[in-house]
C-alpha cells in the first residue's frame, strides 16, 4: 500500500495534548503516522483524512490570543467510508447528536465536520 501524504493538511494547536489525542484517536478513530514529544505533536489519519496536533507552547506559531474555542470561523469537513462508529462512539460518549453529516468540537472547540457520502438518487 502507498504511502499517502495530503498536499494539505490542518495543524491544530491544542490546549491540552492528551485530551485532544485521546478525543481523536478513541472516539473519532484517527490512527497515528507519527508523534513526537516537546512538544507534544501528532500527524493523525482516517482513511485519507489527516490532521495533526499539537500542544500550544512558547516557540509555536500563535499569532493571536488562543482562548477557547480556538478555530472562529473555520470548520473541517472528513469525508470517510461509514461515518456510523464514530456517530455510535460520540453518542455512547454524550457529546454528540446527529445523523449522516455531524459537526462537533474537539476539545479546544475547532469545529470539525463529518460528512458520508450516500450517492446520487436515481432519476
Amino acid at each position: 500500500m502507498e504511502v499517502c501524504w495530503n498536499p494539505m493538511v490542518p495543524e491544530l494547536s491544542v490546549s491540552n495534548f492528551e485530551e485532544s489525542f485521546n478525543f481523536y484517536q478513541n472516539l473519532l478513530g484517527f490512527k497515528v503516522r507519527n508523534r513526537r514529544s516537546n512538544p507534544d505533536f501528532a500527524y493523525l489519519e482516517n482513511e485519507k483524512v489527516q490532521v495533526m496536533l499539537e500542544q500550544i507552547h512558547d516557540a509555536g506559531w500563535v499569532t493571536g490570543e488562543m482562548e477557547y474555542p480556538l478555530g472562529r470561523g473555520v470548520n473541517f469537513q472528513m469525508e470517510l467510508t461509514d461515518i456510523s462508529p464514530i456517530l455510535e462512539r460520540l453518542n455512547a460518549a454524550n457529546v454528540l447528536s446527529g445523523q449522516r453529516e455531524f459537526s462537533v468540537q474537539d476539545p479546544d472547540g475547532y469545529l470539525l465536520r463529518f460528512t458520508q457520502y450516500l450517492g446520487e438518487k436515481s432519476k
